[in-house]
């Protein structure tokens, strides 16, 4: 009898949490993923139970979103109450400003929520930077007048700067703002918890080497009307910053050269944790198109100085093909200039409009050579002397 009860209790220990009335109030497409964290979060899964009991039920699906894809090392240290506080403050932004609660969920979710951006230590930052910048995006209107209005008082609010001299590149927000001082990774983290603070939605982007191998660097982005825009702690302007042109020639097809931005859900690839590259578990999704779509219409917008000329610049299969669309091939272009690579992009592709050119501003009458792969993958390369024309179309076979 007392082994028949024994057995009963294993198998009752063994069913899943989320069959409890108790969790009813999660979506069933949360049931099997949270079933997962609780299994995966050991002597810490009291904490992890008492958060998802204690949720509101209006809360409920932030924190399942929450719980369901935390890292390893939250599942086995966070706090119940550490998390019931992140998320209801992070419905009090949400529901405080008009132009929070026009933030779909999956948004929400994914750049409100979270209480980290990447491996920072976990500090409880969010209430007191609800009073720091609250005062600051009261008066916003809109999205964009909240999004400035903390982007221009971070700096003199959390009284940080730049400087190479800090305790380590991924510090959280205290240890960053005890010192004073942070380098780009520091000041981004900031920056997002800002943002995140008053209900703006607010991710971790970067590269892990820029396209000449010149080094890595990090920075802000935030969304509004539907789509994600790039800053960063030294406030320019949204989608404009000394690192666009750098970011423009970035490669999407080469992990060590392409942009990236973090994601609280799993995506396809992991973020480069330049800082600790044994870091594999920071989710991120390859952003690096919208950076070279970004950087070439701001090259269209520039008049040309003196001197200088505008190449338009296609990848054809075949020196046989006309430029139509199905002849032209997408592919990684650099162009040198005496023996030093000075721009890179991505040609145009088949889908492309016609109109559409990979451009590089260079100078008149000099000499400027082109790299490419062909059409195995193996190096190509093509010199070409500058006329005086300012619009010089040049075109670029894979194949004689």
């Amino acid at each position: 009898m007392k082994r028949y009860l024994s057995l009963l209790l294993v198998i009752s220990s063994m069913v899943s949490f989320t069959s409890c009335d108790s969790y009813n109030k999660f979506p069933e497409k949360y049931r099997t993923t949270l079933d997962k964290a609780i299994s995966a979060s050991g002597n810490n899964k009291t904490e992890i139970q008492k958060a998802l009991k204690a949720v509101p039920d209006n809360q409920s699906e932030a924190m399942a979103y929450l719980v369901s894809y935390m890292p390893q090392m939250d599942l086995d240290n966070i706090k119940a109450d550490y998390l019931l506080k992140n998320v209801d403050l992070a419905y009090q932004s949400k529901n405080k400003y008009s132009w929070s609660k026009e933030i779909p969920d999956s948004i929400f979710f994914n750049d409100v929520v979270p209480y980290a951006s990447i491996n920072e230590h976990r500090d409880d930052w969010r209430k007191d930077f609800m009073d720091r910048f609250s005062k600051y995006v009261t008066p916003s209107m809109t999205m964009k007048e909240a999004i400035y209005a903390v982007n221009k008082n971070a700096k003199a609010e959390l009284g940080v700067e730049y400087n190479t001299n800090r305790w380590k590149p991924d510090q959280s927000p205290y240890e960053s703002m005890q010192q004073s001082r942070a380098t780009c990774t520091g000041l981004t983290i900031l920056l997002v918890d800002a943002f995140r603070s008053v209900g703006i939605p607010a991710r971790f982007s970067g590269t892990y080497n820029w396209f000449d191998d010149r080094g890595n660097h990090s920075w802000v982005e935030v969304w509004m009307d539907g789509r994600w825009y790039f800053t960063e702690y030294y406030f320019d302007d949204l989608d404009k910053g000394w690192f666009l042109s750098d970011a423009g020639k970035a490669n999407p097809n080469e992990y060590n050269h392409a942009i990236f931005a973090t994601s609280w859900k799993p995506r396809k690839d992991h973020f480069p944790a330049v800082w600790d590259e044994n870091i594999k578990w920071i989710h991120a999704e390859n952003v690096t198109e919208r950076y070279i779509e970004v950087y070439q219409k701001s090259i269209d917008g520039q008049p040309l100085k003196e001197g200088e000329v505008m190449l338009r610049v296609v990848l054809l299969k075949a020196m046989a093909c006309s430029d139509q669309s199905d002849a032209r091939v997408s592919r990684q272009i650099n162009l040198y200039h005496k023996g030093k690579i000075i721009n890179s992009g991505q040609s145009p592709d088949s889908y492309d409009d016609l109109n559409n050119f990979l451009k590089f501003k260079v100078k008149a009458g000099q000499t400027y050579n082109f790299s490419f792969p062909g059409v195995n993958g193996e190096p190509k390369t093509f010199k070409y002397i500058t006329t005086n024309d300012k619009d010089q179309m040049v075109r670029l076979y894979q194949s004689k």
